[in-house]
């Protein structure tokens, strides 16, 4: 996976929720975004400047985050992200921490590679998902899943139980599809006339 540096200012939860309601509101009103890391002995409660967080979280691609707070270190994942409902406005990011001996969960995308059978004789290939699910050390994570298409053919699909990937556990259900060469319309249309053409 690729890497991403974030620096981030440690923030006070405060006992009155009127109040934690109206720290929040300042941090967001001058450009911050509040955030949590958990996971590890402890969680930990900061800011990062909205700006900052472009480069994690406008991107398909998935990383490992180097979280600097106020001079300690910390290796996590995105875990989760609040929007604004209206304005999209990112309102809350969840880390967890990480490390090289406990496995995670995160979800890959999957990149298709090849031309396949069935697309070479009309058909259309169609990815029916972006990401799988998986569980591994973080180390053992790749950027993309790549699945090979070349001998998908015709009206064929290929399922997540049909793919594997050395040293990562898949969690998806293993009868989801995750892509599938289907029979266009055009191609359909040659079909029918060669079919009346051959019957005459």
């Amino acid at each position: 996976m690729k890497t991403i540096e974030l620096k981030g200012s440690a923030r006070e939860i405060a006992e009155r929720s009127s109040d934690q309601t109206r720290a929040i509101r300042e941090i967001r009103n001058n450009g911050g975004v509040p955030c949590v890391l958990y996971g590890g002995e402890t969680n930990h409660h900061f800011t990062v400047k909205a700006s900052d967080l472009r480069g994690l979280v406008y991107t398909p691609d998935i990383h490992v985050v180097n979280i600097d707070l106020e001079g300690k270190q910390f290796m996590a994942i995105l875990q989760d992200i609040q929007f604004h409902p209206v304005s999209d406005k990112i309102l809350h990011v969840d880390f967890k921490e990480i490390n090289e001996t406990n496995p995670i969960v995160m979800e890959v995308p999957i990149k298709l590679q090849g031309l396949a059978k069935g697309v070479k004789a009309g058909g259309k290939l169609q990815s029916q998902m972006r990401k799988l699910k998986v569980r591994a050390l973080y180390t053992n994570i790749p950027e993309r899943l790549v699945i090979d298409v070349t001998k998908l053919e015709l009206g064929k699909t290929i399922k997540v139980g049909e793919v594997s990937f050395e040293n990562l556990d898949i969690l998806n259900a293993k009868e989801a599809v995750i892509c599938a060469v289907r029979l266009t319309r055009a191609a359909r249309g040659l079909a029918g006339t060669a079919s009346a053409d051959s019957a005459e």
